[in-house]
């Protein structure tokens, strides 16, 4: 694990490794040698929606506190009722999207709707905004893709409005959408998608190096994107929905962003990035988090400030990133003259405990106080076929396995995202599959572990129905059974279904 700023690096890793008696030469296919272990908060999963297909993301609206919004990869936006479940569509964008299944129906994809967020003011103005992958049509603002090539599609962000806020019924008005920006994107993954606002207004949009590997090849510049300052791809972007002063006219450029005035893009607030698929703010420190995930070796966590250059590719979490010509890049202890100031992630891990990281959020709730302050997040599909895993940072930004239930962190469906209520509770939402097809898709609730027995005695007998208003059983805590062998080594380095 790495602190930021470079105190603790993969060279330092080692050496507290072969302190602690496990000497042994430096293996790019296993740079972090101490495994994550299971820590020692517990929490159970309550279920709250079913019958969605790939949920990436749950947000709050302001204003709103009894529902959770949650997007579904395939382009629909449902509002679940945090008091009875009960689920209304409030957007449906699937109509603007790339077919998906970039192998054909049934496979996996990076594509969809991969963002939502809704404007700090929407109580009164109703505005919300979308990510999307298009299919790529007439001009972009920004393209990577040579003269005379495609693009695969275009990343673009549209604003919406609700004619009445107020009204927990309402639905997005489907002729008020406003296209503020659109992106050629070179390959089909790493498409990023993350959207944020900040206290004051201004939106955050999370981009992917354009895919494909090593930040190269076509619709990759000689440098990579993530380090060419003059392209948008493998940065966040920090923009103002209510200002005209972009090249487009459709958004402004605050004038505190880095790149103010100067030869670059504008709009860049950091760079560096791989595939920030899901960032967050902490609601009390004003933090910004992100889980960048990588490419054969390491999956990062980041905390970013204006400016920042993380690294990528130069650096894959806090090791150095070696191309290998036509075949995928590899790690290395070996500096081989990477740029002064790059900034190393929070944390980090390995594949030998999953395949894709997940950002997810600080926990700011209530009701598991052995979370309060912590960063919790997940692995795609770390915990096996269909399971993901979740973990969480201690006060001195170490991993931990977060404890489901029997000693376990496997979740019992891939961690597609994370989301955060208006009290600031946490879900966890995914599949059995990690493919944006069929109707397994759920969203978990994160709540406390059931009070064991007295010792020698039964449990306490189940809560009864819940009645009225549609009634039904008491929502179900699933727990995971011990004994999962977690620590196996995925050699692909990634799961052919894995989103991000």
């Amino acid at each position: 694990m790495s602190l930021r700023g470079g105190a603790a690096t993969g060279a330092l890793a080692l050496s507290l490794a072969l302190a602690a008696g496990w000497a042994r030469a430096f293996d790019p296919a296993n740079p972090v040698v101490a495994p994550i272990e299971v820590g020692p908060v517990e929490i159970a999963l309550e279920e709250i929606a079913t019958g969605l297909t790939a949920p990436n993301l749950g947000v709050a609206a302001p204003g709103d506190p009894t529902q959770l919004y949650v997007a579904d990869q395939t382009g629909q936006v449902v509002a679940v009722s945090l008091d009875t479940g009960a689920q209304r569509f409030f957007l449906d964008v699937s109509g603007r999207l790339v077919p998906l299944g970039v192998s054909g129906p049934g496979s996996g994809d990076e594509r969809g709707l991969l963002g939502l967020a809704f404007h700090p003011g929407y109580a009164a103005n109703g505005l919300l905004y979308t990510y999307t992958s298009e299919p790529a049509g007439s001009a972009a603002d920004f393209s990577t893709v040579p003269e005379g090539a495609a693009a695969n599609h275009r990343s673009v962000v549209i604003e919406w409005r609700v004619a009445d806020p107020g009204d927990p019924a309402a639905v997005v008005d489907a002729s008020s959408a406003r296209e503020l920006l659109r992106l050629d994107q070179p390959q089909a993954n790493h498409n990023a998608g993350a959207l944020l606002f900040d206290a004051n207004a201004r939106l955050y949009i999370a981009l992917g190096d354009g895919g494909g590997a090593d930040d190269s090849g076509p619709g990759h510049s000689g440098t990579g994107n993530a380090q060419d300052l003059s392209n948008p791809l493998g940065a966040i972007l920090r923009i103002d929905p209510a200002g005209d002063d972009s090249a487009n006219g459709r958004y402004g450029i605050p004038p505190d962003n880095p790149f103010f005035g100067g030869p670059e893009v504008q709009e860049i607030w950091a760079w560096g990035l791989r595939n920030p698929f899901r960032m967050s703010f902490d609601r009390e420190a004003g933090e910004l988090w992100l889980g960048d995930a990588g490419q054969s070796a390491i999956e990062e966590i980041d905390r970013i400030n204006a400016g920042d250059n993380l690294g990528w590719n130069h650096k894959e979490g806090s090791f150095f990133f070696q191309p290998n010509g036509s075949a995928p890049g590899t790690v290395t202890d070996v500096d081989p003259g990477v740029p002064a100031g790059l900034v190393d992630p929070v944390a980090e891990y390995d594949h030998d405990e999953g395949v894709a990281v997940v950002g997810g959020f600080v926990y700011r709730g209530s009701a598991i106080p052995a979370l309060a302050g912590r960063y919790v997040f997940g692995d795609f599909a770390g915990g096996g076929p269909g399971s993901g895993r979740l973990f969480y940072l201690d006060a001195e930004n170490r991993i931990h396995g977060l404890d489901i239930g029997g000693g376990s962190d496997a979740a019992p469906v891939t961690v597609n995202g994370f989301g955060e209520d208006a009290a600031g509770e946490l879900y966890v939402m995914g599949n059995a599959t990690g493919r944006p097809f069929g109707d397994g898709g759920r969203v978990l609730r994160l709540v406390p572990a059931p009070e064991p027995p007295p010792s020698g005695g039964q449990p306490p007998p189940a809560p009864p129905a819940q009645g009225g208003g549609g009634g039904g059983a008491a929502p179900a805590l699933l727990a995971i059974a011990a004994g999962v062998a977690l620590r196996r080594r995925f050699a692909s380095g990634r799961m052919p279904s894995a989103m991000p």
